[in-house]
């Protein structure tokens, strides 16, 4: 079920920290059982990713590991949780938020294609994970009702996730060298010349526009203030981070892991969280 993956869908709270709400109690309680109904979900897609992957996985010098691959879960097991789990998901989030449970089925469906068909496709491979972590931000958007979420922000979840993707297939092409073919079908379709600048194309985007989202968020939060330009440093500084350990120490074929592990990148990340939560919510506190 991969716990250490379940970071990932932390981003659906975006649109209750950006739409001003985070002291709500009502619709954090909403958004924090969205995020382990959507846990559920997303370890469902890894279950059936691992099913589908188990003989390619075994060739993995790291995914070998895996509960499935190394054979010390069983496969029936494994199905019945992939049948189970998003079941149960979906029948509690329909009890409160038919929108949400929308959302979640989309995403399901979406991730089933990418394990069966999708992920063997080269470049729609990329688009679909990025448009996991959008549905993401979405599901965070539709449990409650916000007023004041800036579509910027699905602009720079997408380009931030093509770059974390993009970023992940260059490394793994580069350390798994001859077996990348046959660890990921699509690494037979990309060459280090064409994810560079793919690289290249997503982190310019993704720099401008958070830029141009802290220019023009319209949130009342923010009293028409630049403040939110504040942040920018923190963005710049995580994004070139992240291109350092994969250029200069070979991390980043498994982003997930530099996040947890990499204490500069955390640090400019809860450096960022805080700067922004301020500027958002200070003003309103004190007055």
């Amino acid at each position: 079920m991969r716990p250490r993956q379940w970071t990932k869908n932390a981003i659906i709270y975006a649109g209750l920290v950006f739409d001003g709400q985070l002291f709500n109690g009502e619709a954090f309680a909403r958004v924090t059982l969205s995020f382990f109904l959507l846990c559920l979900i997303s370890s469902t897609v890894y279950i059936v990713n691992d099913l589908v992957d188990i003989e390619s996985d075994r060739q993995h010098p790291v995914k070998k590991n895996r509960a499935l691959p190394s054979g010390r879960l069983p496969i029936p097991l494994a199905i019945i949780a992939a049948i189970v789990l998003p079941a149960a998901s979906v029948l509690i989030a329909l009890s409160y938020s038919i929108p949400f449970a929308a959302v979640l089925i989309i995403y399901l469906v979406l991730q089933l294609l990418y394990s069966f068909w999708l992920k063997r496709v080269v470049i729609l491979d990329v688009l679909v994970v990025a448009a996991g972590f959008v549905l993401r931000v979405t599901a965070g958007v539709v449990v409650i009702e916000v007023a004041r979420f800036s579509p910027w922000l699905y602009a720079c979840t997408a380009l931030l996730a093509l770059f974390l993707i993009i970023g992940k297939r260059r490394q793994e092409l580069l350390q798994l060298a001859d077996k990348a073919g046959s660890v990921r079908i699509t690494l037979r379709q990309y060459n280090l010349p064409l994810l560079d600048d793919m690289l290249r194309m997503v982190m310019t985007g993704t720099l401008i526009a958070y830029l141009l989202y802290t220019i023009e968020e319209p949130s009342e939060l923010l009293q028409g203030s630049n403040l939110a330009l504040l942040t920018v440093p923190f963005v710049v500084y995580g994004v070139f981070r992240y291109l350092y350990l994969m250029h200069v120490k070979g991390d980043g074929s498994a982003p997930d892991e530099v996040l947890l592990k990499d204490r500069p990148i955390q640090i400019a990340i809860l450096l960022w969280a805080l700067t922004f939560v301020l500027i958002l919510y200070l003003p309103h506190l004190t007055s």
